[in-house]
């Protein structure tokens, strides 16, 4: 999804030199505007890349007011799905890549590969035996959870998913859970917008502090971010 413009702010042609690939951009770079409040999307007016910060950002409450909706409570009840952490990264991603609205271009999906492989971008996979019902790319640094792109192949499985990986934030430790953007549906598990100011001082008290996921039988190890 693509803010509307009055809700953001753009620098045009990310990266620390538009003469250069990204693919030879360093991750630390990418890390540290992640770090910073902004995220990345193609721009398929130029072709490149842009980095967008929302003046106002979405999270998902991790305490007390996350709702999980009734017809929700059924499909959990039902326990057909099963879920894992980087066990089919790939698979997630093109997932998401091949979304009729999606903002991940060939260029971008490079570099999440790269933060993969760096420890800093993670899936979550939902399984229904072993076809992939689900997924979600996301972002870990410290103990803020920054969800990327979703992608479902199977009803109810992606909203399994969230509230499972909600339970296991909550479990873990993790502070914050931002996922950029609202909307109807997400508002329905209490989903919240707050002001710039106010997300970028909770980012930085989360992003510093590592953690450790757990969901089911997969961990994975959020590096903390001391940089400013």
């Amino acid at each position: 999804m693509v803010p509307a413009n009055h809700d953001i702010a753009i620098v045009q042609r990310a990266g620390p030199d538009p003469h250069q690939p990204s693919e030879h951009w360093p991750v630390h770079w990418w890390v540290r505007a992640y770090a910073r409040g902004w995220f990345p999307m193609a721009n398929p007016t130029h072709g490149g890349l842009d980095l967008w910060r929302s003046q106002s950002r979405a999270l998902i409450p991790l305490d007390q007011n996350f709702r999980v909706p009734r017809s929700v409570r059924r499909s959990l009840g039902r326990g057909a799905f099963q879920l894992s952490l980087n066990r089919s990264f790939d698979a997630v991603l093109r997932g998401c890549a091949e979304r009729p609205d999606t903002w991940i271009s060939g260029e971008l999906a490079r570099i999440y590969r790269q933060l993969h492989r760096a420890g800093w971008a993670h899936s979550v996979e939902v399984w229904e035996g072993e076809e992939l019902a689900a997924g979600l790319l996301a972002i870990g640094i410290g103990s803020c959870w920054i969800g990327e792109s979703m992608m479902h192949h199977r009803d109810h499985a992606g909203n399994v998913m969230l509230v499972r990986l909600v339970e296991a934030l909550r479990d873990s430790g993790y502070s914050l859970f931002d996922v950029q953007l609202s909307n109807q549906h997400l508002e329905r598990f209490g989903c919240r917008e707050i002001g710039d100011p106010a997300y970028t001082a909770l980012l930085r008290q989360a992003r510093s502090r590592p953690t450790t996921l757990r969901l089911g039988e997969s961990t994975v190890r959020c590096e903390g971010w001391m940089r400013e």
